[in-house]
């Protein structure tokens, strides 16, 4: 006899938005996933067999996006001001690290989850690569780091 219960949505994974300060909402056409793990301290106490084991340090992975390459070049330009700061060439805005949302969407529009990545900067520009060969557009990746994330409540 089956079981009676609530049927289960689960999120489309083709629908999202992201959203930078000063940038208003980018269109990306991919997004990595994100995700955070914590390490593992073992500790054997008195001889023991089976350690106690505790949380340790959290490693969140970098977010990669990607997009058809457009005029547009502030993506580009924030990258730079990375640059600028790491190479000591010039004096940069102190803010070019931005909390950002990683909004995903219903069909419909309306907001199902909200991700904020805290303190992102980019790490990472490809301009993309050209083939007079294909019939493709040009894709270019952003690549993101940042110090942590939380889901934001819609």
């Amino acid at each position: 006899m089956p079981v009676l219960g609530t049927p289960r949505s689960f999120h489309k994974k083709h629908a999202f938005l992201v959203e930078i300060p000063e940038f208003g909402r980018a269109g990306f056409s991919k997004c990595s996933e994100i995700s955070v793990e914590a390490a593992v301290i073992k500790h054997y106490e008195g001889g023991a067999l089976i350690p106690n084991k505790s949380p340790g340090r959290l490693e969140f992975a970098d977010v990669t996006l990607e997009r058809g390459a457009t005029r547009d070049l502030e993506l580009f330009t924030w990258f730079q001001d990375v640059v600028r700061v790491r190479s000591g060439i010039g004096l940069v805005d102190p803010l070019y690290k931005r909390t950002i949302d990683l909004v995903q969407q219903d069909r419909d529009g309306s907001t199902l989850r909200r991700w904020t990545l805290f303190n992102a900067w980019p790490t990472k520009f490809i301009a993309g690569e050209w083939d007079n060969n294909a019939d493709e557009v040009v894709i270019e990746t952003l690549v993101l780091t940042y110090d942590f994330f939380d889901l934001g409540r819609s």
